[in-house]
């Protein structure tokens, strides 16, 4: 990822883990009568219907459109079933075909930015931020082809201060220094997620006990394989921790980097600024 070798490190594929499927709703009121006497079920029964013609109401004052989902505390991440195009507009003409695995077999993730509904308040589309260049760019994918789940971290990386934050539930647990790229091969800003986390069969190597993988790709390194993609990683190299060195990449000490990994699952939102 951001360091071309002779002999290149070998990554080994990780599971997404920390994304909590929003498949279902909670039954509200199940049984609301059981075990109540005529006179209460009859009351009950006339209050269900009261809250289910309040229901049918809200329903048909439903907006259709685009809504923006996520805060500080809280985003969502869509991960791929099977295979997902990607449009500049709903049902538009595709500009973009994703798989269930990427090229490094992990899970297709996406960004979720917001929602399409129709009038029935039905999800139809999801506005998603994509893995591919140029950095940021986004789409639309149909919500069947996804599977949604809500993220509660997110990371902040300082160029300047040579400085990342992590955040958890909008609350920060962890600060941390950090190598960022060299001037010839600056660290792309802008507002990326973590798209795959991958373990090196070497641990001992540049990439550390693990690499953190960002939707970002290097505004210089464009030959690169797999088109110079960004990430946060381990390093055999510690001295550079804390200087502008790297590739573009950006570097955390190894016992730093183990606890980042494991708390970061694929959809936290990274943000790198100047």
């Amino acid at each position: 990822m951001c360091r071309r070798l002779a002999a290149p490190a070998k990554l080994e594929r990780v599971r997404h883990r920390g994304l909590r499927l929003l498949l279902s709703l909670p039954l509200v009121g199940l049984l609301a009568g059981c075990g109540a006497t005529t006179q209460q079920a009859s009351r009950a029964q006339r209050t269900s219907s009261v809250q289910r013609t309040s229901t049918v109401a809200a329903q048909s004052q439903c907006r259709s459109g685009v809504t923006a989902v996520g805060s500080a505390k809280v985003t969502v991440a869509a991960v791929v079933r099977q295979q997902a195009r990607a449009y500049r507009k709903p049902a538009r003409r595709a500009f973009a075909g994703f798989d269930r695995l990427n090229q490094n077999g992990v899970p297709t993730v996406f960004r979720v930015l917001g929602t399409v509904r129709t009038r029935d308040c039905r999800t139809r589309w999801y506005h998603v931020q994509l893995p591919m260049r140029p950095n940021g760019v986004t789409g639309y994918v149909r919500a069947g082809a996804v599977q949604v789940g809500r993220v509660h971290t997110r990371i902040v990386v300082d160029i300047s201060e040579r400085r990342l934050t992590f955040f958890r539930n909008g609350k920060r647990v962890l600060r941390t220094t950090v190598g960022v790229g060299s001037p010839a091969t600056p660290t792309p800003t802008g507002h990326y997620y973590v798209n795959q986390r991958l373990i090196p069969t070497d641990t001992s190597g540049p990439f550390g006990p693990g690499a953190i993988g960002i939707s970002a790709f290097s505004n210089v390194l464009t030959g690169w394989a797999q088109g110079g993609p960004i990430a946060i990683h381990g390093t055999n190299e510690p001295w550079s921790i804390g200087h502008a060195v790297s590739n573009g990449c950006i570097r955390v000490h190894n016992s730093v980097q183990k606890g980042l990994f494991a708390a970061a699952p694929a959809g936290t939102p990274v943000l790198i600024r100047q």
